[in-house]
């Protein structure tokens, strides 16, 4: 039984440490999305309509997901939130990654990291924000 407690309270620390670096990376990115509103346009593919719109409601969501996952009652519901918007800006960094000229102060194997990033991210989020299976219905 006290290695069970054991695992429970390690995957309990591992899980708010994850849940705290989601939410720092949406939470700095939302703000990023009102301090750097340009150049956070300058990433919108040019076939997207209506760019600093599209940075800053994607800002609010960033921000409004950041904060429904520190709350239980909200943190999953915010948690697909996140995911569904992660998968939204895919089309920002397939653009950056296939268009590195315009964007020589970010180097090119940052570019290239990003996609692999983005689902090590969509992981990260699912598994923190989920309820864990002890919990269930309860």
């Amino acid at each position: 039984m006290k290695t069970d407690k054991a695992a429970e309270d390690k995957h309990g620390l591992a899980r708010a440490i994850v849940l705290a670096v989601v939410f720092i990376w949406f939470f700095i990115g939302g703000i990023a999305h009102f301090v750097f509103t340009e150049l956070e346009m300058k990433i919108v593919p040019p076939w997207l309509p209506e760019h600093r719109l599209l940075v800053l409601v994607s800002g609010v969501f960033e921000l409004i997901g950041a904060l429904g996952i520190l709350f239980t009652p909200t943190r999953r519901i915010a948690g697909w939130g996140l995911i569904v918007l992660t998968i939204a800006v895919t089309p920002a960094n397939i653009y950056m990654w296939q268009n590195p000229g315009q964007f020589p102060e970010v180097p090119y194997w940052v570019l290239s990291l990003r996609l692999p990033l983005q689902l090590v991210l969509l992981v990260c989020i699912w598994w923190s924000t989920r309820v864990p299976e002890n919990r269930v219905g309860t």
